[in-house]
């Protein structure tokens, strides 16, 4: 039998017999489980196909296991606190944190700390990139939710504060949950609120599309592939189904059932804490805290299964099954290296103990004058001072002097720096 297409990864608050299961979408059978700690809600992520890795709840570190092996010892990395959520750049370059009010980034290659983004209030509940890595997004406690461009973070001089792209502040309660669409940049982003609207934003502009009002508080949301969709999870345990394709041009709107294409899936008995939808479209997956799993069938809002849980559901998604999750093809060509909890401009300060050289891109992007333009600035004015006649002749000598020391000197360094960079390229 063929491997599935797409498999269920899921967790509990219990983790008594297990932290993490993979299921088939289809039949429901559990095809791989992965032991030790427990993961918190938001906190699970797949790295690269080659590693799981799930943020231990109440702890300040993260659990790892190699994707493709069944039985493994436990591996985990400390950080600098409690991670609060956890999310793996699809390019599987990057790694974004939750801890406390701060988002920290990691470069997955060298463990090395690029950045700590300090521009929430309150302790971050959500974060999620974009489908392209080139954007991040985070949801706080503070009521924002912050687009963040990738490049212009990791390439940023540490001693400038990081400016987030667009500050969305429409929300006035916690934001729970955020969901990024397709397209990278021209990506249409999902937010959810306590406030009981779920918000649809550009997140190339930050313009606000579209404003929904709901009876109770929103826990989860999520897209369809296509987007014509939006999903709701409630504090209620109702799901509620927006139609994007509605005639109606309002932008701040009232959910009404049965009315312009919504729809109401009921079914749950407390609130639901994740959602997510299959590749076609077809079905839904939910999680609730009634310790149950859901599969809906999405045209006809009917249940086609029911998994009882051990504990509270925190974490369920719906994925393309790694290549070598179930058919294992061999481990990682090199291990996950351990995540540093300082920034990577104090490492380097220090001094570099593996002789290695790090290059950072748009470290020095701000108008600076090279050595060339310095030496030639020195020269003009040295020139304007041999034209300009003044009275004091022996003064104008001694600073004329000066002057031409200064350009041998700066040559000097030029010339310096020029073969140690020669040096260093062959």
């Amino acid at each position: 039998m063929s491997a599935p297409m797409e498999v269920i990864v899921s967790t509990d608050s219990s983790s008594l017999l297990w932290n993490c299961t993979v299921s088939d979408l289809h039949s429901g059978a559990n095809l791989v489980s992965y032991r030790g700690g427990n993961t918190s809600a938001r906190g699970l992520a797949v790295l690269d196909d080659r590693w799981l890795l799930g943020a231990q709840l109440g702890k300040n570190f993260i659990n790892v296991w190699e994707i493709q092996r069944k039985d493994q010892l436990l591996q985990r990395m400390v950080c600098p606190g409690v991670v609060t959520c956890l999310t793996a750049a699809p390019n599987g370059l990057f790694l974004a944190a939750g801890i406390a009010e701060a988002l920290y980034l990691w470069e997955v290659s060298t463990g090395g700390l690029l950045a700590v983004l300090n521009r929430h209030y309150q302790d971050v509940s959500c974060v999620k990139f974009t489908d392209d890595s080139s954007h991040l997004v985070t949801g706080g406690k503070d009521n924002l939710a912050l687009v963040w461009r990738l490049s212009s973070v990791v390439q940023l001089d540490q001693g400038c504060s990081p400016e987030p792209l667009h500050v969305l502040s429409r929300h006035s309660l916690p934001v729970t949950d955020l969901h990024c669409g397709l397209m990278g940049p021209q990506a249409r982003l999902a937010t959810a609120s306590l406030d009981q609207t779920v918000k649809l934003w550009e997140l190339g502009s930050g313009e606000l599309l579209l404003s929904i009002l709901f009876d109770v508080s929103i826990m989860s949301v999520t897209l369809d592939p296509c987007e014509y969709f939006l999903f709701c999870g409630g504090s209620d345990g109702n799901i509620f189904q927006v139609s994007l394709c509605s005639q109606s041009l309002s932008r701040d709107k009232t959910f009404q059932s049965e009315s312009d294409g919504n729809q109401v899936f009921k079914g749950h008995r407390n609130l639901v804490s994740c959602l997510s939808v299959s590749m076609d479209g077809t079905l839904l997956l939910s999680g609730s805290h009634d310790e149950t799993m859901r599969l809906w069938d999405v045209q006809s809002r009917q249940s086609l299964r029911c998994s009882a849980q051990k504990g509270q559901v925190t974490t369920c998604s719906i994925m393309a099954a790694p290549a070598n999750m179930l058919v294992p093809l061999g481990a990682p060509a090199a291990p996950l290296p351990r995540l540093s909890r300082h920034l990577a401009s104090s490492q380097h300060a220090e001094g570099p103990a593996s002789g290695d050289v790090c290059l950072r891109l748009g470290l020095h992007t701000q108008e600076e004058e090279s050595y060339l333009q310095k030496a030639e600035k020195l020269f003009s004015t040295m020139t304007a001072i041999t034209d300009k006649r003044v009275g004091d002749e022996d003064g104008s000598r001694v600073r004329l002097a000066e002057l031409e020391e200064e350009v041998r000197t700066l040559k000097k360094v030029n010339k310096d720096l020029y073969i140690f960079s020669a040096h260093l390229l062959t």
